[in-house]
């Protein structure tokens, strides 16, 4: 038995009990391979429903290592075909060609489900990420826990796995915000394959125009002299739950986003537009910064802002994404303010 084989069956046996819990919610979907802490870092091997989605960042595989792969999920999960992304160039775009057969796989529309959620999944569409990111179950768990009744802001949407799964739990409102129309369009078809109470409104916006307008901060025409891109003209408004999930750095003509070095400037408004005694889910994905240390910040923002965090709970991914130190990459903290 080689190594590969062998590191591939250590975390099977690990998550044995975890897949069974998440059977019992009605979960079809997890990581099966967490390389950067199981023993091959930049392999990443996930199950999307009735697929594995193999996934290589750092360099690709070779055959004999794609072939050990395939052989050990042929054994351990026969029903499942497998596809291979390599993702090592700088762009992290796929780079690597499938047969015509595995093509058809890579691009079949499957459904895949997450706490009693309908979503829909491709192993290979004209975006890189896959529709759902698995490391955010815990956060869309919880969010689903503490919505029903509630009015739910989701920032940085992407494909709405967070509002669809608010109004799943029985939401009044949600409002998902996406600069990206190419993603709305895939939430927008995720609430169709549910049987929801409301529909999730899509908003096409970039996030800083539209948070600003709704927290009563404001979004105007015109900065520093120069005219802004035209954006949607909104009401302030208060949700009771804000989902605020940000890419690690992005820049547009109303804002830059920076997760390293200056949270605050998405953090501000997405609190302003909290309604008081309401709740604000804050994430991070940047490793390199320290949980307690950023928790520290957004409290000394929300002073700052007027507001005070009367609690915080961490929310920590489920145990299919482990860490070496307690402390994973991404950081997921649900504020009370």
């Amino acid at each position: 038995m080689s190594t590969l084989t062998e590191l591939l069956r250590r975390a099977d046996a690990a998550r044995a009990a975890l897949i069974e819990r998440l059977a019992a919610e009605d979960t079809n979907c997890y990581r099966l391979f967490h390389g950067s802490v199981e023993g091959v870092p930049g392999l990443a091997i996930d199950r999307y429903g009735e697929q594995i989605l193999a996934q290589t960042f750092h360099k690709p595989l070779t055959d004999a290592e794609l072939e050990e792969i395939r052989a050990h999920y042929r054994e351990a999960l026969p029903e499942l075909a497998l596809v291979y992304n390599d993702r090592s160039d700088a762009n992290s775009r796929v780079s690597n060609a499938l047969s015509l057969a595995e093509q058809a796989v890579a691009q079949q529309d499957v459904a895949i489900r997450e706490n009693g959620v309908a979503f829909h999944y491709q192993a290979r569409h004209k975006g890189q990420d896959p529709w759902l990111f698995l490391d955010l179950r815990a956060a869309r768990r919880r969010v689903m826990q503490l919505a029903e009744g509630k009015s739910v802001l989701n920032l940085f949407a992407y494909t709405c796995g967070v509002g669809v799964a608010a109004a799943k739990a029985g939401a009044s409102f949600v409002l998902n915000v996406d600069f990206a129309e190419s993603s709305l369009s895939v939430g927008r078809a995720n609430a169709k394959l549910n049987l929801l109470a409301s529909r999730p409104r899509c908003l096409h916006s970039d996030v800083f125009a539209a948070v600003r307008q709704l927290s009563g901060i404001g979004q105007p025409d015109r900065v520093r002299g120069k005219k802004m891109p035209p954006f949607p003209k909104l009401e302030p408004r208060q949700f009771d739950l804000v989902f605020l999930d940000p890419p690690r750095y992005s820049k547009s003509p109303f804002g830059v986003v920076d997760l390293v070095n200056d949270y605050q400037a998405l953090f501000k408004p997405a609190l302003l537009a909290t309604a008081p005694g309401g709740m604000l889910v804050c994430c991070n994905n940047v490793a390199e910064v320290d949980g307690d240390a950023w928790l520290e910040s957004l409290k000394r923002s929300a002073a700052k802002a007027g507001r005070e965090v009367c609690a915080a709970e961490w929310i920590v991914p489920d145990e299919d994404f482990p860490s070496i130190d307690g402390k994973p990459p991404l950081k997921i903290v649900l504020l009370s303010v």
